[in-house]
């Protein structure tokens, strides 16, 4: 077992909540009073020329603001950073052509105080682990006579000490919809397994199937979009009957479809590595979706059709892929990513590239060497060739065997796990 330094975020609830509600509740609703400025700036930016303003320019243009001293000028600082990552990720989408997405509201949500989450870096806290108790930082607008901090008492779960770990870079207050708690972001020192074995895997990920892999030995597996797709279907519908998409039923509604979509990130991706560690699999190798809405030939937004788009900005790329990473580092497994350019197009086997290859979107046939293999496991088989490039003979005997016919795993919803196509009841 060899020691490595991560970054984890330890949940606390607060002891003394009803001594320190009020004032947690003074900030969150400072947060959302700075938000909801600044998200008035960037509308009357956006609405003049055309720009969103970036995080530097927001402090720039709000830090002789009244509302940037409510709360530690670090704190201010990031509320404004949320915001301006909010209004480009709208933006992104705004431009690839999904008509139905919103820019950032403002922080209402049928309550006249909204809490928002508020960060304390560095400056901004002092913990005393002897005590278990963190000061958290006012602003200088609502420091009083008699205290410019809250004084929180916090319990964490029985394993987790905080005083031993390397270091605690943020604390945060979250506001859960009944109570007020505590997230440590520390880093710590961990043990991570040795690396199961050298042998590489492709991950592709695309718009039908969330996750194709091409293994080294020729196997291969897909992970279809099925249960995320079901999931955004029942959930628009049932905020579309919403009054109000700000609304409190709307906002739970959101957030339980938030939980759930996390939730299959985080087992597909420990299912991933399992099966990993099972293989002997040392590196998995992600194609790197930055450029995947742009068009390669022309550099103009490609268009994936009505569903497509959506299906494709729905998507939390970077989320899954933090959490393979997080999962894999466990296990001593290295994840590395590599540019998508023309895996779709090339054939896995004998390497010539041509558009038309590509038969329909879940059949690839090479005029040339005669390969015929399901789409997304041949682009997922070149992305792992960028890596580790197959033996000519390996790659003449996997020819239209698991390229054309991968193993299946479905997400059945009765056991919460991943399980072969066959083995799904529901």
């Amino acid at each position: 077992m060899a020691k490595q330094v991560v970054t984890r975020t330890y949940t606390a609830s607060i002891r003394n909540q009803s001594r320190v509600s009020d004032d947690l509740d003074s900030l969150g609703f400072a947060a959302s009073k700075l938000w909801n400025v600044g998200r008035w700036v960037c509308d009357r930016v956006w609405s003049e020329i055309g720009h969103i303003p970036g995080h530097n320019e927001l402090t720039a243009y709000l830090k002789s603001h009244e509302r940037y001293d409510d709360l530690h000028s670090q704190s201010s600082q990031r509320v404004l950073q949320e915001l301006a990552e909010a209004f480009n990720g709208w933006y992104g989408k705004r431009r690839n052509g999904d008509t139905t997405a919103n820019p950032p509201g403002y922080r209402k949500h049928g309550d006249e105080h909204p809490r928002s989450t508020v960060t304390f870096k560095a400056a901004g806290f002092k913990l005393d682990t002897k005590y278990d108790r963190v000061r958290l930082s006012k602003g200088s607008n609502l420091k009083d006579y008699w205290s410019d901090f809250i004084l929180c008492e916090y319990q964490t779960r029985p394993d987790i000490y905080l005083s031993t770990v390397e270091n605690v870079q943020q604390v945060r207050a979250v506001w859960t919809g009944d109570e007020w708690e505590l997230h440590f972001v520390c880093k710590v020192e961990i043990e991570v397994s040795e690396s199961p074995g050298e042998k590489t895997v492709g991950i592709d990920l695309g718009i039908n199937n969330f996750a194709a892999l091409a293994y080294e030995d020729g196997h291969a597996e897909l992970y279809p979009f099925n249960c995320l797709k079901q999931d955004d279907y029942y959930f628009s519908k049932r905020i579309a009957r919403c009054d109000d998409s700000n609304s409190e039923q709307a906002t739970r509604l959101n957030q339980k479809k938030s939980r759930r979509r996390t939730h299959y990130f985080h087992t597909l991706s420990k299912h991933i590595v399992q099966r990993c560690v099972e293989k002997g699999v040392g590196t998995i190798v992600v194609g790197d979706l930055s450029g995947i809405r742009e068009d390669e030939e022309n550099d103009e937004v490609k268009d994936w059709g009505k569903h497509g788009n959506l299906d494709l900005h729905s998507w939390a790329f970077d989320r899954f892929t933090d959490l393979l990473e997080y999962k894999a580092e466990m296990e001593g497994i290295s994840v590395e990513t590599v540019s998508e350019r023309d895996t779709s197009k090339s054939c896995s086997c004998c390497g010539r590239t041509r558009d038309a290859n590509r038969v329909e979107r879940g059949l690839y046939v090479c005029d040339d060497c005669g390969t015929v293999a399901n789409a997304d496991v041949n682009g997922a088989e070149n992305i792992r060739q960028k890596v580790s490039p197959s033996s000519p003979n390996l790659s003449v005997n996997r020819s239209n065997g698991w390229l054309a016919q991968p193993s299946t795993f479905l997400f059945d919803k009765e056991t919460g796990a991943f399980a072969p196509q066959e083995q799904v009841t529901s």
